[in-house]
């Protein structure tokens, strides 16, 4: 992903080379007012913090006062807010971290919020194991042999058939979270096929940490 947009949210902060190289090669970080602190013990500088600022220490507050945009409304949470002032930039490569750990119900919320993310932006999340990945509409997904895939859908109605799994899937409804869960991937790409559904893909890193 070129010209990625990194959102640092206030979990877990990543540990693993992969989230922390694109953390990297970012063309911008934006942080989470909770995040901001995580960042700046890591070395890096934020360009943007967004968010209620009810988590963002005084003195990171002094520092970066003009890169603050706050947003107190409370219909969404920081991280949401994160992404739309990014999407109003035209930020629309978006690779997310440091959204899981910590609490494992905003672990959850994050992670479901990706199947809206991405109607408007390109958006990923990235972990410490793997990297989780929304689709709105079939598609053919990169991959190694023996990677370990996990597929959830947030539409139980949603019929999906696969093709390059070692567990295929054919026109199954995904009733229950845990019914497409530790699949693994036979080659160097794998195709789901659906329609009118929100699917999350779950790609785990190799044990190497090299891909």
């Amino acid at each position: 992903m070129e010209s990625h947009t990194v959102i640092v949210s206030d979990g877990s902060f990543p540990v693993h080379e992969i989230p922390l190289g694109y953390l990297k090669r970012a063309a911008r970080i934006v942080c989470c007012d909770g995040g901001a602190a995580n960042i700046v013990r890591a070395g890096f500088e934020p360009d943007a913090i967004v968010g209620d600022m009810d988590s963002l220490d005084s003195n990171l507050a002094r520092k970066f006062k003009g890169k603050i945009f706050k947003d107190s409304g409370q219909d969404t949470n920081d991280l949401t807010k994160a992404v739309s002032w990014c999407i109003r930039n035209n930020y629309k490569e978006l690779v997310i971290i440091g959204a899981t750990g910590k609490r494992e119900d905003h672990t959850l919320g994050n992670i479901s919020l990706l199947a809206e993310y991405v109607k408007e932006a390109h958006t990923i999340m990235v972990t410490d194991t793997g990297i989780f990945r929304p689709l709105l509409e079939g598609a053919e997904i990169p991959s190694f042999p023996g990677q370990q895939v996990s597929i959830f859908a947030l539409d139980p109605n949603t019929e999906i058939t696969s093709t390059g799994l070692h567990y295929p899937l054919k026109k199954t409804r995904l009733n229950n979270w845990w019914v497409a869960t530790l699949n693994e991937a036979l080659g160097e790409n794998f195709t789901l096929e659906f329609r009118d559904g929100r699917v999350i893909v779950y790609l785990k890193f190799a044990d190497t940490g090299t891909r």
